[in-house]
């Protein structure tokens, strides 16, 4: 059988299952050998033949499964392209290659949801900062334009009719296919995406028709996982290059990084900026603790009804964050939304969950999700002018993950705050005391950032944010950065209950009695 004649089959009603956990695998299922950044499912075949799958989809050129199909206990087997049994008490399945196993999945998980991505306008963001709340903003808009819309993302899966917690910013092949399922059953005509750059490396997205697609920005993270920068931006720029003429590439003209992804795509190109010629700019008109305004404009052109309609109100703040609202405008306007609509949209949007969330209706104490160098600066940089005393961040970062952004975040935090306590995040499965050590080191010494901050350190992250509160003065901020939305802290191998944002109401439920 070829891939094509599996790929028939599994369109048709009476399909075979698609696995691609051998662990899963029940009898006339498809295994699917996906090398994964631990494992290589070439080495579980044996075990997918021996719970009785079917058909296996094999990566050529791949290691060589003879040693692994000579594992099955009992069993006569042979390889081949085509059907094959092995005569008596022989496990009957068929080998198919494929150039990329990872690929073909995705084909195949659409194949047997109906292709539903065919029957969704499918907008995608991507970037190292910013994605999730572009994608808020793009549901948002096209909410406000009367349609439905779902969304795959870091904080949450909507399908239109049920919203459940995420477990990946940008799910397998087979979860994004029955999601996509469950958006058409729901009645969606939209669908926007977070693509990460570990889903785009792993082609979780492969075979998605996306009408556009936008680029916020480039910044240090996800080393330990894509070695270098220029393979991190590689990754990014395989969602642009995938694209057709027909779609389109909605970029950010003031990221250095886009000028590259526009030479390698074939779409048509979309470039947002902020106070500078572009197709879509942002004119800045105020911004305080409460919210910010800008005239949103479209080449060159404002809204064609009365001024109040050009103009965005949001309770998102920064510049950072109008920047993002540019990006979901690019998606809104690609896929034929009109601008006093999208306009609407982006301002009807209050709050996203963990970006620069305020705890206190005061907005004195904000939770963010920055995580990253880039984006703690963004968030410290968009609070110290709206800050009348002192700005108080607590941060740590992740274990296992990127180690070069720790000291990087450190020497951000002092020179941009006034009291900076480092703290736990999830330290995984390293020592807590070892990250901070490693975050410590981008400390400066003797000058005049380390004379001016007040530098604390205090691994217990309940008992951090205890201290800041508690320290907090009436025209102080505190800023907790890095959990965001996240209501668990990783702890080894386990998950504990964990929210900054409860545990902040908490103490100032206790600070105001």
């Amino acid at each position: 059988m070829t891939f094509d004649e599996l790929l028939a089959l599994v369109s048709s009603g009476d399909c075979p299952r698609i696995c691609v956990d051998s662990r899963l695998v029940k009898d006339g299922d498809i295994f699917i050998a996906i090398k994964g950044t631990v494992c290589d499912g070439h080495d579980f075949i044996s075990q997918a033949i021996t719970k009785g799958a079917k058909y296996i989809i094999a990566q050529n050129p791949k290691p060589s499964i003879e040693p692994v199909l000579s594992r099955v206990e009992g069993h006569r087997v042979s390889v081949s392209r085509h059907p094959c049994g092995a005569g008596s008490g022989a496990r009957n399945y068929e080998i198919i290659d494929v150039e990329d196993t990872s690929e073909a999945a995705a084909f195949l998980a659409q194949a047997r949801a109906g292709n539903p991505a065919l029957q969704l306008t499918n907008l995608a963001v991507t970037g190292t900062n910013g994605k999730t709340t572009v994608a808020y903003l793009v549901r948002s808009c096209i909410r406000a334009a009367g349609s439905k819309c779902g969304l795959i993302g870091t904080v949450e899966y909507d399908t239109g009719s049920k919203i459940c917690e995420s477990s990946l910013t940008t799910p397998d092949c087979l979860e994004i296919a029955r999601i996509q399922q469950q958006m058409v059953e729901a009645g969606c005509k939209y669908m926007v995406v977070e693509a990460s750059s570990h889903a785009l490396s792993q082609n979780r997205l492969a075979g998605m028709n996306f009408k556009a697609a936008a680029f916020t920005n480039l910044a240090g993270d996800h080393l330990d996982y894509h070695k270098t920068k220029e393979d991190y931006l590689a990754a990014k720029t395989k969602l642009f290059s995938a694209l057709s003429p027909d779609a389109t590439a909605v970029l950010n003209k003031q990221s250095p990084q886009a000028k590259r992804i526009a030479e390698r795509t074939k779409a048509k190109i979309l470039w947002y900026a902020i106070d500078e010629p572009a197709d879509i700019t942002a004119h800045i008109e105020s911004m305080d603790i409460d919210e910010t305004v800008f005239t949103l404009e479209y080449a060159g052109q404002t809204s064609l009804v009365p001024r109040p309609s050009s103009v965005v109100k949001t309770s998102l703040l920064g510049r950072y964050n109008v920047s993002n609202h540019l990006a979901a405008a690019g998606l809104c306007l690609a896929a034929g939304f009109d601008l006093e609509t999208i306009a609407a949209g982006l301002s009807a949007l209050q709050t996203i969950p963990g970006r620069l969330e305020k705890v206190d209706y005061s907005g004195h104490t904000i939770i963010d999700y920055a995580h990253t160098d880039d984006a703690l600066k963004n968030v410290l940089a968009t609070l110290k002018p709206l800050c009348k005393g002192r700005l108080i961040v607590i941060f740590g970062c992740g274990g296992d993950r990127d180690r070069t952004k720790r000291p990087r975040m450190a020497k951000v935090a002092e020179e941009l705050a006034d009291i900076i306590i480092v703290t736990s995040d999830n330290p995984r499965t390293e020592k807590p005391e070892d990250i901070i050590d490693e975050i410590i080191a981008g400390f400066e010494r003797n000058t005049q950032y380390a004379i001016r901050n007040t530098k604390i350190i205090e691994p217990d992250r309940r008992k951090a944010i205890e201290l800041a509160i508690k320290t907090a003065g009436k025209d102080d901020i505190v800023l907790i950065a890095g959990k965001g939305h996240e209501n668990y802290q990783i702890i080894g191998t386990q998950k504990f209950d964990f929210s900054d944002r409860q545990i902040a109401q908490e103490l100032l439920t206790m600070k105001s009695k």
